[in-house]
């Protein structure tokens, strides 16, 4: 009954939009907080969310101590000591402890390992920490292939080395600006007192926005448009907001879990608050992804299969369409424009292209743009089906025992297809309009 139910609301939501426009709008807006909802109550992005704790655990301490080694160089080490206070600020009155044990942690750890042999282990540590965070967002943006490892070697210690850099620049050109003259005759006036008051109190809500927003546009093996990234990034920063305020008060006014816990309620209150950190971030990725492409919104996380019969005349309209575009001189085919057009998911269509492209019947040009790999009366429509018929089989050189009537008919259904496909080359599909 529930199955029933659920089915049924998702017809209505996901079904035909109203005449009228505000109910149109409200039904496209209503399938967002949906769709996170229930991507979240899959249980997929949870796990993902304790994978990211895990690798947080190892990684916070030597990535303090990579970034103290960085920045001690230009005496600005010292100035990570507020960033890490931010992070623990809805921890209440252990916020302060915490950061101090991990500053200590960060020193000893600098003062141990860096310049050393260990220095090894401890890139090892934060590249697959790094490694972890992409794959979760690739899983988001259903990239199945990761960066490769020469592009994660290259980007990754970029990022451990400027990452550190700009946020400290970051916090003391804020700084400069808010001690500055000008700054201090602004504050003179009523009105303007206000405002920098209001605008400092925002300023760590903007900093994880913008922070969140450039993870989801730079993380992910994709193409990430900024503006779903921007709202992801403000989604999630609000999400951010409003959970701290929460737990806060939920830590001052739990005396219980002190008395139960002891000495261990600051560091469980640390994991939980890290875990509700990492589920917003991939809550904000989803978003980001829903964004983008809408077309998932119904889908969700689940992987989208066609049948045999649905894959064949995905895998004839892809190249029918191509072969046009290239005899009419039109504008040329790209995956998401393909997948646009045919109102099919971006991964199933990048499947079929990828089929295409390893049996010689397509090409990508360096603009990601599709052309036909060779001459359109050279691609016969037999050819197009068989990539379709195979397209995945892991066991193609294999010889299935099944019994001879079945062999038999399936032998009659093979050559009935091949006959009706005769020698037709694409070309001739094409002008048959």
């Amino acid at each position: 009954m529930w199955d029933k139910a659920r089915h049924h609301f998702e017809d209505r939501l996901f079904g035909p939009l109203p005449a009228r426009r505000w109910l149109a709008l409200l039904q496209r807006l209503a399938r967002f907080p949906y769709a996170l909802l229930r991507d979240l109550l899959g249980g997929q992005l949870t796990l993902h969310a304790m994978g990211l704790v895990y690798a947080t655990l190892l990684a916070v301490v030597p990535l303090l101590a990579f970034s103290f080694a960085i920045l001690r160089a230009f005496g600005a080490h010292r100035d990570l000591e507020p960033l890490i206070h931010e992070f623990f600020r809805p921890m209440g009155a252990a916020a302060a402890d915490l950061t101090q044990r991990v500053m200590a942690f960060a020193e000893n750890v600098r003062a141990g390992l860096v310049g050393s042999v260990g220095l090894a282990l401890l890139i090892w540590t934060l590249l697959s920490a790094l490694k972890k965070v992409e794959d979760s967002l690739n899983y988001v943006w259903h990239v199945d292939v990761s960066r490769s490892f020469a592009r994660r070697i290259t980007e990754y210690l970029t990022l451990l080395v400027l990452g550190p850099l700009l946020l400290v620049a970051v916090v003391g050109l804020s700084q400069l600006a808010l001690n500055s003259e000008s700054a201090r005759l602004l504050t003179g006036l009523p009105l303007m007192a206000r405002l920098l008051a209001l605008g400092v109190q925002l300023a760590p809500f903007v900093v994880v926005s913008v922070l969140f927003a450039l993870v989801y546009a730079l993380a992910p093996n994709t193409t990430v448009r900024w503006m779903p990234a921007l709202v992801g990034g403000l989604v999630a920063g609000v999400l951010w907001a409003a959970t701290g305020k929460i737990f806060t008060t939920f830590v001052v006014y739990s005396a219980r879990l002190t008395i139960v816990y002891a000495g261990l309620a600051i560091l469980i209150g640390a994991l939980v608050w890290t875990y509700l950190g990492w589920i917003i971030l991939l809550l904000g990725a989803q978003l980001s992804f829903y964004v983008q492409n809408p077309s998932y919104l119904r889908l969700g996380l689940k992987e989208a299969r066609l049948s045999n019969y649905e894959n064949e005349q995905l895998t004839l309209a892809v190249m029918y369409l191509v072969g046009t575009s290239h005899v009419e001189g039109a504008a040329r085919w790209t995956i998401n424009g393909l997948a646009a057009r045919l109102q099919l998911p971006g991964t199933v269509v990048a499947r079929c292209v990828d089929a295409l492209e390893a049996a010689g019947l397509l090409i990508a040009s360096e603009h990601e743009t599709l052309l036909p790999a060779r001459d359109l009366a050279g691609i016969r429509v037999v050819d197009v089906l068989g990539v379709a018929r195979t397209q995945g089989a892991a066991t193609r050189s294999q010889q299935i025992p099944i019994p001879a009537p079945v062999a038999e008919l399936c032998g009659e259904l093979d050559q009935v297809w091949r006959s009706a496909a005769g020698e037709r080359n694409l070309r001739e599909l094409i002008q048959q309009r």
